[in-house]
C-alpha cells in the first residue's frame, strides 16, 4: 500500500512541479523488484503512471510494461510519442502489445481500466510525457484521467465495483509506409496482433505510404487495416494500369480519405484502348466513393492525355487542391479543366512539367479568373511557356486576391515580361512570394549558360522596381538549373549555388 501523505497529494492537485529528478530516481528504485512493482499498481497514484512508464520503456522492463499496460488510467496511451525519443527495443514494444493483448482476452476487464486509444503516431500528444513527468496535468481531454478519488474514499468504490465489462474495441492510430519487401519488425508485430484480434483491436490509419511493395503483399495489410480511416493516401510505385486496377477497389472503401497522390502510373505497350478505357473507368468510378477529397494529386500518369474529363467528372464535392504535374495533357483536357465544376473553388493549382508550349492558354486564362477570388498558390513551373502565353495570363492575374504564392521557374521568360508581371500584381497586397525564371537577359549563349553578373544587375532592377512601388516586403527569388548537375541556383540578394557550379 502507498503511505497516504496529505502533504504530498496536495503538490499533485495544486499543479506544483515536484523535481523531476526524484521522480526519475523514484521510479528507478521501484523498477529494480519488477514484482513489487507489478503488485503495487493497483494502488499507484495516477499521476505516478506516466513517469513510472517511462522508466519502464527505457530501461526494457518487459513485464513491467505488459502490466502497466493492463492498468493504464488514462484514455489514450500515446506510445509513438516516446518512441520518438526512446527508440524502441523490439521486445519491448512487443511487450507494450502483449499486454494489450492479454487484456483484450479478458471477458470482462480490470477496475482501472481506462484505455481506449494506443496511439503509435510520432508527432501527436508531444507534450504529454514532458507534462506527466513534471507533473503538470495540463493535457487534453483525451489524455486526462477522471478525477483522483481521495484515499479514504477509494477503498470504498473499490469494495462495491471489483470488475467492469468488457467495453468497446481499443482503437490502435499509426501511420503506415509500405516499401521494399518487407516490414519494420514492429510493425509486422503490430499486424499480426491486428489480425490474431481483429474485433476487439483495431488498426486505423490516417496516412497511408505505398512505395515499391508487391500488390499481393499490399492487400494483406489493408485487410486488417479500417479502411474507413484513411484521410491521406500516397501511391507512389511504378505501377502498371493493370496493377492499379487491383487496387482501386481498397480505394472505394476509403469513405474519408481527403488527400491522394497517384504517381508513375504507365501503360504497357500492348494495351488495347478498350482495356485501357476499362481500366481509368475502374479508377475513376471509386471517386463517387470519396465525398470528403479535397486535395488531389496526378503526378506522371501516362494515361491522362485526352482522358482529364474522365478522371475529374466523378468527383462529388469541390476540390481545394489539383496538382497534374509530369503529364501529357491535350488542348480539349485544358478546356474541360477551365469549366470543370470541381476546381470552381481551388486554393492551390500546379501544372509544374506540363508542356504547355503548342497549347493556346486561353482555358488557363480562364481558369485563373475563375478562381481568382479563391486561388492562393500558383505553380506553372518547367511548363515551357513563352512570352506572348505567359503576356495573356497577366490580366487573369491581377484579379487573384487571394494569391500569396506564385512559382513558374524553368519557362524562357524575358526581362520585359517579368515587368510587366511586376506592374500586374502590384496590387494583390497578399502576394508575398514570387518563384521566377532567370530572364533571358541573363544567359551568355544559346547553351544556356547563366551569367551571375548579369543575373545579380536584372535581380537588382526587379527589386528597385519593386522598392519604388511600395512593395519592398514582398520576396522575389530567381532559380535556375545547374548547368552541371540540373540541380537549382537560387538567387535572392546572393546567389545560393550548387557545391558543382564554377563559372565559366
Amino acid at each position: 500500500m502507498w503511505p497516504e501523505d496529505d502533504s504530498f497529494q496536495s503538490r499533485f492537485t495544486m499543479g506544483v512541479r515536484a523535481p523531476p529528478r526524484l521522480l526519475e530516481l523514484a521510479s528507478q528504485s521501484l523498477l529494480q523488484n519488477e514484482a513489487l512493482a507489478i503488485v503495487a499498481l493497483e494502488e499507484l497514484p495516477i499521476e505516478l503512471f506516466p513517469p513510472l512508464f517511462m522508466a519502464a520503456f527505457a530501461g526494457r522492463h518487459t513485464q513491467a510494461l505488459k502490466a502497466m499496460v493492463q492498468a493504464w488510467p488514462f484514455p489514450c496511451l500515446p506510445l509513438g510519442a516516446l518512441m520518438k525519443d526512446h527508440q524502441p527495443h523490439l521486445e519491448t514494444f512487443q511487450a507494450v502489445l502483449d499486454g494489450l493483448d492479454i487484456l483484450l482476452a479478458q471477458e470482462v476487464r480490470p477496475r482501472r481500466w481506462k484505455l481506449q486509444v494506443l496511439d503509435l503516431r510520432q508527432n501527436t500528444h508531444q507534450d504529454f510525457w514532458t507534462l506527466w513527468s513534471g507533473i503538470k496535468a495540463s493535457v487534453c481531454s483525451l489524455l486526462e484521467p477522471e478525477p483522483a478519488q481521495p484515499m479514504q474514499k477509494r477503498c470504498k468504490v473499490e469494495a462495491q465495483v471489483v470488475l467492469k465489462p468488457a467495453q468497446a474495441p481499443v482503437e490502435v492510430l499509426v501511420d503506415l509506409c509500405l516499401k521494399e519487401d518487407t516490414l519494420d519488425e514492429t510493425i509486422s508485430y503490430l499486424l499480426k496482433k491486428a489480425k490474431q484480434r481483429r474485433s476487439l483491436l483495431h488498426l486505423r490509419c490516417q496516412k497511408l505510404r505505398i512505395f515499391t511493395m508487391p500488390m499481393q503483399s499490399i492487400r494483406r495489410i489493408l485487410k486488417v487495416v479500417q479502411l474507413d480511416s484513411i484521410q491521406d493516401l500516397e501511391v507512389n510505385c511504378i505501377w502498371k494500369l493493370a496493377t492499379l486496377g487491383r487496387f482501386v477497389p481498397h480505394l472505394g472503401r476509403m469513405g474519408n480519405l481527403r488527400r491522394l497522390l497517384l504517381s508513375r502510373i504507365h501503360i504497357l505497350p500492348r494495351t488495347t484502348p478498350d482495356q485501357e478505357e476499362h481500366f481509368v473507368d475502374q479508377l475513376t468510378i471509386q471517386f463517387l466513393n470519396l465525398p470528403h477529397l479535397q486535395k488531389l494529386y496526378l503526378d506522371s500518369i501516362s494515361f491522362l492525355e485526352g482522358r482529364l474529363h474522365q478522371v475529374l467528372r466523378c468527383l462529388k464535392t469541390p476540390l481545394e487542391t489539383l496538382w497534374i504535374t509530369n503529364c501529357l495533357i491535350s488542348e480539349s483536357d485544358l478546356a474541360y479543366l477551365s469549366q470543370c465544376p470541381s476546381v470552381s473553388q481551388l486554393k492551390d493549382l500546379g501544372l509544374s512539367g506540363v508542356n504547355l508550349t503548342s497549347l493556346s492558354l486561353e482555358p488557363l486564362k480562364v481558369l485563373i479568373e475563375w478562381t481568382s477570388a479563391t486561388l492562393q498558390d500558383l505553380d506553372l513551373d518547367e511548363c515551357g511557356i513563352m512570352d506572348s502565353q505567359f503576356s495573356a495570363l497577366l490580366p487573369a492575374l491581377s484579379c487573384c486576391s487571394q494569391l500569396t504564392t506564385f512559382s513558374f521557374c524553368g519557362n524562357p521568360i524575358s526581362m520585359a515580361v517579368l515587368e510587366s508581371l511586376l506592374h500586374h500584381t502590384m496590387g494583390l497586397s497578399k502576394l508575398s512570394h514570387v518563384l521566377y525564371p532567370s530572364p533571358l537577359e541573363s544567359y551568355e549563349d544559346v547553351r544556356g549558360t547563366l551569367h551571375l553578373g548579369l543575373l545579380a544587375q536584372l535581380h537588382t532592377r526587379l527589386k528597385r522596381l519593386l522598392c519604388e512601388s511600395g512593395r519592398s516586403s514582398m520576396v522575389w527569388v530567381s532559380a535556375s538549373p545547374c548547368p552541371h548537375c540540373g540541380e537549382q541556383i537560387f538567387y535572392d540578394t546572393e546567389p545560393i549555388l550548387c557545391p558543382c557550379y564554377t563559372p565559366a
